[in-house]
C-alpha cells in the first residue's frame, strides 16, 4: 500500500514537471534557445533524480514535436542535458554540478549531435557546421542554469521540496 502511494506520488510529480516544461518552454523562448527547457531540467534534476528528468525530458521533447511542430532539436538538446544534470547533481549533491551537467550536456553534446540530426531531419545537401548549433545550445544552457540557480536556492530551503528529494531518493520503491 505504502510502496503504491509513493509510486503514484512519484507519476504524479513527474506528470507536473513535464506539464511546466511543456507550456513554459515555449513561452520563454529566444529563437534558437530554450532557456526555460535548462531551468526544469536542473529543477527536475535536483527533484527527481536522473532516470526521471530523462524521461521528463525525453516526453516534453516528443510533445513539444508533435503539438508545437518543434524540430527534432527538443530532444537532441533537452535529452543529454537532463541526463547530466541528474548525473552531475547525484554525483556532486550540489546545485552547481546539475548546472554544469546541463551546460555540459545541452550546450555541448547535445549541440553536436543536433547536426548530424537536422541534416537527416531537413535533407540538407547544403553545407553546415558542426558547431552551428553550439553557440545558442550553450547561451540557452547558461541562461536557464543561472536562472535554475536561484530558483532552487530557494527551494530547497522548502520543507515540501526536501520531502520530493526523499521520496525520489528512496532506492526500496
Amino acid at each position: 500500500m505504502v510502496r503504491e502511494r509513493q509510486k503514484t506520488q512519484k507519476l504524479i510529480i513527474l506528470a507536473l514537471m513535464i506539464a511546466l516544461d511543456v507550456v513554459l518552454s515555449p513561452l520563454f523562448r529566444i529563437e534558437g534557445m530554450a532557456p526555460m527547457s535548462s531551468v526544469l531540467n536542473i529543477i527536475g534534476a535536483t527533484l527527481m533524480g536522473p532516470v526521471y528528468v530523462t524521461i521528463m525530458a525525453l516526453v516534453c521533447g516528443l510533445i513539444r514535436m508533435l503539438l508545437l511542430g518543434i524540430p527534432p532539436l527538443a530532444l537532441t538538446g533537452a535529452l543529454f542535458g537532463a541526463l547530466f544534470a541528474g548525473v552531475g547533481y547525484r554525483w556532486s549533491k550540489q546545485i552547481g554540478g546539475a548546472v554544469i551537467g546541463e551546460i555540459i550536456g545541452t550546450g555541448v553534446i547535445g549541440s553536436l549531435l543536433s547536426y548530424p540530426v537536422m541534416v537527416w531531419f531537413t535533407g540538407s545537401t547544403q553545407k553546415m557546421y558542426w558547431l552551428i548549433y553550439t553557440p545558442r545550445f550553450i547561451g540557452a544552457a547558461f541562461i536557464g542554469g543561472f536562472i535554475a540557480y536561484l530558483i532552487i536556492i530557494k527551494l530547497v530551503k522548502q520543507k515540501k521540496f526536501k520531502e520530493i528529494q526523499n521520496l525520489f531518493e528512496r532506492r526500496n520503491s
